[in-house]
């Protein structure tokens, strides 16, 4: 049997608890990496994502031929929104969002320096309250780019009197306050990882 100085066991024993320290140390260090990494991972794919349920309904007349003007706009449920459109021949049509933001995004492609200095369907659609509504959706904010130009005083000749004007300030306002936000997580599905975001698999025997 070896036999071991006092001093030489003392050595030992204090290299070992050392040692454990250490060891104790990195492993904490690897939790809170692990914790941190994961947390920094959430952020990563997490985004907030902004609805309304209040839309616009536009209603447009054509005064002279190829102008228009707005004459009346109210509230109503973001997935009822349209402009409806008068034409001197009597007929009437009716745009969705989606046929609204195709006629602005033509207008602004095709004649970019000439937006917003004419009277033709797209600038009603554009400064009014329908451009108003698009403008909201975090994917349209070039529309917002437009609007505000001349701080928004053009969208003022675009109605067809002034009191059509003011009611559509009521009407935005409105929109504007059925805001709802929420935070979406777009985290692949088994896509958890770090120290605490490995899955546990129950095995079976």
């Amino acid at each position: 049997m070896t036999q071991l100085r006092k001093g030489s066991f003392i050595k030992r024993a204090k290299d070992i608890s050392i040692g454990g320290a250490l060891a104790l140390a990195i492993l904490s260090s690897g939790m809170m990496t692990g914790c941190s990494s994961n947390e920094e991972d959430e952020s990563a794919y997490s985004y907030e994502e902004t609805a309304y349920t209040k839309g616009v309904r536009s209603h447009i007349k054509e005064v002279k031929p190829g102008e228009f003007k707005i004459t009346d706009e109210e509230s109503v449920d973001a997935d009822k929104s349209m402009a409806i459109v008068t034409y001197l021949d009597g007929h009437t049509d009716s745009l969705s969002t989606e046929a609204a933001k195709a006629l602005i995004d033509k207008d602004i492609q095709n004649n970019n320096s000439y937006v917003g200095h004419h009277s033709g369907l797209s600038s009603m659609l554009l400064y009014g309250g329908m451009g108003y509504f698009l403008g909201r959706s975090m994917n349209n904010g070039y529309i917002n780019n437009y609007r505000n130009q001349d701080n928004g005083n053009y969208a003022r000749s675009v109605y067809s009197n002034p009191a059509t004007y003011n009611k559509s300030q009521s009407v935005a306002q409105q929109v504007n306050a059925s805001r709802t936000t929420r935070t979406v997580n777009s985290r692949p599905a088994g896509g958890r990882s770090g120290f605490f975001g490995r899955s546990a698999g129950r095995s079976g025997g």
